[in-house]
C-alpha cells in the first residue's frame, strides 16, 4: 500500500479525528485476529470463559499501548501502573518487561508476549498486579450524592 508522505505524517502523528479512529479500528481488527488465533489453540481449549478474558485483555492492552504500533513500550508500562497506583523505578519496568517477553530483554512486548503471560502458567509481577487489580476495586465503597459535610474536629 503506497502512502504519501503528508499521510503518513498524519497517521504517525493522529492526535484525534478521523484518522485516530482508523488506527484504532485497524488495531482492534489485528488484536481480534490474535484472539481468535488463541480461541481455536487446544493449548487454552479448557481455560475458562476464554473469550470474555481475551476481550478484556485487548482492551486493557488498547489503552497502553501508547506508541499504535502493537507494541507496549516502557512508557506504556510505566503509564499503566501509575493509573493503578503503584509507580516503578525504571529498573523494576525493565524487569516486568523482561518477563512478559519471556525472559528477552526488551524494550517492548507485544500482544501475543502479554497474553502468553496472562493466560499461561507463569508467573510474572505484571500479570499479578493486573489480575488483583479488579479485585481491589471491588471491595472500595463506592459514595454516591455529595459529600458530607467536614467539620473542624474532622481534621488531623
Amino acid at each position: 500500500m503506497l502512502v504519501s508522505r503528508a499521510n503518513r505524517t498524519e497517521m504517525d502523528s493522529a492526535q484525534g479525528g478521523k484518522a485516530f479512529g482508523q488506527l484504532k479500528s485497524h488495531q482492534e481488527e489485528r488484536l481480534n485476529s490474535i484472539n481468535e488465533a488463541f480461541l481455536s489453540d487446544p493449548q487454552y481449549a479448557e481455560e475458562e470463559d476464554l473469550s470474555s478474558k481475551l476481550e478484556m485483555f485487548k482492551n486493557k492492552y488498547m489503552e497502553f499501548d501508547l506508541n499504535d504500533k502493537g507494541d507496549i513500550d516502557l512508557m506504556g508500562l510505566k503509564r499503566m501502573l501509575e493509573k493503578l497506583g503503584l509507580a516503578k523505578t525504571h529498573l523494576e519496568l525493565k524487569k516486568m518487561m523482561s518477563e512478559v517477553a519471556g525472559g528477552t530483554s526488551s524494550d517492548s512486548f507485544s500482544y501475543t508476549d502479554f497474553l502468553n503471560m496472562m493466560l499461561g502458567k507463569r508467573n510474572a509481577i505484571l500479570k499479578l498486579i493486573l489480575m488483583f487489580e479488579g479485585m481491589g476495586r471491588e471491595q472500595e465503597p463506592k459514595d454516591t450524592g455529595p459529600p458530607c459535610r467536614k467539620t473542624f474536629s474532622d481534621l488531623p
